[in-house]
């Protein structure tokens, strides 16, 4: 099966965002799951069983070692009269040199969260940009991998479904599936009918840039500034940029 070495990049992207993640403060990983978990429950049903998105945001919150009773304040908070009324916002961005950020929040006052992306980028004399200013050089793509020997029947399986694969490769042990964010759920059930017990190695939804810039000296220097300070802003979730570090 022909490789794919932009696809392996954006699996790598994934594997190393991951990576950043459990090394982050787990007081802001824990506020963003609680508040994610509310989201998708006060949207649903708050029901893990009868709620399939819930339950899979749950599962990936455990495997993130998320406490069980930070996950279940959240479900309970959505059963009752909740007043938090969480909304994803997206916010694009220009850093220094060629260098472009997209910015995912999740807030409950959306004045306060682009006051402080903006005075982030306002800090190192750089701008936010209008809706579809820096995302159009970026995929949105979910991937998915899982560790198989049946990658034939994986793809015989998908394609049944009626699951056409953006990219599907196989990687060592590793199949790796890269599909439309819509499909998403529709492979996870694919899999789990043909696996018992699957592990997903890995699971996530994101924005992975098209072509990638290098940045050196002082550049490289503002770029990592600027991801920090928006890095511990409360309210972002998550950070796509178009730089090879």
């Amino acid at each position: 099966m022909k490789l794919n070495l932009q696809y392996f990049g954006r699996a790598y992207e994934v594997r190393k965002a991951s990576i950043q993640k459990t090394g982050a403060a787990k007081g802001k990983l824990y506020t963003n799951y609680a508040k994610e978990i509310y989201l998708v429950a006060k949207k649903g049903t708050p029901d893990i069983e009868a709620n399939v998105a819930l339950k899979r945001l749950v599962e990936k919150a455990k495997k993130e070692q998320v406490p069980s009773d930070i996950i279940n304040r959240a479900i309970d908070k959505a059963k009752g009269a909740g007043t938090e009324d969480y909304e994803v916002v997206t916010y694009e961005g220009f850093g220094p040199g060629a260098s472009t950020l997209i910015i995912r929040t999740l807030t409950d006052n959306v004045n306060r969260t682009v006051g402080m992306v903006r005075a982030a980028f306002n800090k190192v004399h750089k701008s936010l940009g209008v809706t579809n200013s820096v995302s159009y050089n970026y995929d949105y793509l979910a991937i998915i991998s899982v560790k198989s020997e049946n990658e034939e029947q994986i793809l015989d399986a998908l394609l049944e479904a009626g699951i056409e694969p953006v990219e599907f490769e196989k990687e060592d042990d590793e199949v790796i599936i890269s599909v439309n964010p819509s499909d998403h759920n529709k492979v996870k059930d694919v899999l789990e009918a043909l696996i018992p017990n699957v592990t997903y190695e890995l699971d996530e939804e994101g924005m992975y840039a098209k072509d990638k810039v290098t940045l050196e000296g002082e550049d490289l220097e503002t770029f990592q500034k600027l991801y920090r300070m928006l890095d511990e802003i409360d309210d972002v979730t998550d950070i796509y940029h178009n730089v090879e570090l």
